[in-house]
């Protein structure tokens, strides 16, 4: 990944603990950050957890990418940092954030979990902030890990001193059910027992969400924030889903990581080549049009009624997850998060966006177009 981006990289348990790496190297604690309010509520916590004030930005309804025009100066003047989101894989503007963050002083950090193979402007996306964090979790497939790019190499050796300060050891417990996992999860799907499977989930408090929104409870996430910056305060919150996210790996781990990494150009030309058939669908978000085809992770398709879609895709037992709806300033409120000076665009976006595998783009084609689903309409600002 190094050869490919033109970076140090450094390997990392997740990519919401290179995050935290990454802030907490940037960002003095008391700073306010920009980002995008369609996002994985994880993401809110981590900034939060490393003692940051979260400021939400106006997004284009086109394709849900921060709208850099859309932003107040007086929001410009008041950040220290900005933080991209390249939603499924959809770069944001990250030319124009670089330029703005330089005229500003303040570090641009990428968050390119959903973006390994993307490009913007000529350059692959995590080539443009002093830092960039990536996933080996999506296209990859590794259901495990990330890394963290930084445009300093020098900065290698204390990022790596930092992350190895704040990991926990590895357990061989940690190791046998990431060995286990994906026979498990195959054998669930061939056995039709996913209903059973969330249910022992549950019981085992390794699914903390009913909805798509993890429960806030602001009581305790008030109190814990009194500690911040500290991930371990902020643990109940940023381990949701990924309860190992800074257990340090063991060798069974990273051998199934780097055999997997070695077929990312395959796996990034097959979800290339399925993010073109759908974006040839009458779902296509319309700032697509004329784009270079990016592989992307998962293809937000606009859909009027995006819950009836989920619901038509789920009984031909296709899951749709990625859904980030409400945005985050609706979900969080102002107690935590500075809202959106321009709130309709993501509103809009959340609500109408269903992120599709492109892996699976012919079925969920025959099934939307069967289920009669109608494009969104009416985007805000036309």
């Amino acid at each position: 990944m190094g050869a490919r981006l033109g970076r140090e990289c450094l390997y990392v348990p997740s990519c919401r603990f290179g995050l935290y790496l990454a802030l907490r190297h940037w960002c003095a604690p008391g700073g306010r950050i920009l980002m995008s309010p369609v996002n994985d509520d994880v993401i809110l916590f981590v900034v939060l957890a490393a003692g940051l004030r979260p400021v939400q930005a106006p997004l284009s309804p086109a394709d849900g990418s921060i709208d850099v025009d859309a932003v107040p100066d007086s929001v410009w003047a008041g950040l220290s940092a900005v933080l991209t989101t390249n939603l499924y894989g959809n770069p944001d503007r990250a030319r124009r954030l670089r330029e703005r963050c330089d005229r500003l002083g303040v570090p641009l950090i990428e968050d390119a979990a959903h973006a390994i193979g993307s490009s913007t402007d000529g350059k692959p996306v995590g080539s443009y902030g002093e830092a960039a964090v990536f996933s080996l979790s999506k296209h990859v497939g590794a259901k495990a890990g990330g890394f963290l790019a930084v445009a300093d190499p020098a900065l290698r050796a204390p990022l790596e001193q930092a992350r190895d300060a704040l990991l926990d050891p590895a357990r061989l417990t940690a190791e046998l059910t990431y060995a286990v996992r994906p026979y498990a999860e195959a054998a669930v799907r061939g056995l039709r027992l996913a209903p059973a499977a969330r249910w022992a989930l549950r019981l085992l408090g390794l699914q903390e969400r009913d909805g798509i929104r993890m429960p806030l409870r602001p009581v305790e996430l008030r109190e814990a924030l009194t500690a911040a910056p500290s991930l371990a305060d902020l643990h109940p919150w940023v381990r949701v889903d990924l309860h190992d996210y800074r257990i340090a790996p063991g060798r069974l781990r990273m051998r199934r990581v780097r055999r997997l990494l070695a077929g990312l150009d395959e796996r990034l030309d097959a979800h290339r080549a399925g993010t073109e058939r759908l974006l040839r669908t009458r779902w296509a978000p319309p700032a697509t049009a004329g784009a270079p085809v990016q592989p992307l992770f998962r293809v937000p398709l606009l859909v009027a009624d995006r819950d009836a879609a989920v619901a038509a895709l789920a009984r031909h037992r296709i899951t749709v997850g990625y859904l980030y709806d409400p945005p985050l300033d609706t979900y969080a409120g102002t107690p935590f998060t500075d809202p959106s000076p321009s709130p309709a665009g993501a509103a809009w976006f959340a609500r109408h966006a269903l992120p599709v595998d492109p892996l699976r783009a012919g079925r969920v084609i025959e099934i939307l177009t069967s289920a009669g689903a109608g494009p969104a309409e009416e985007r805000p600002g036309g």
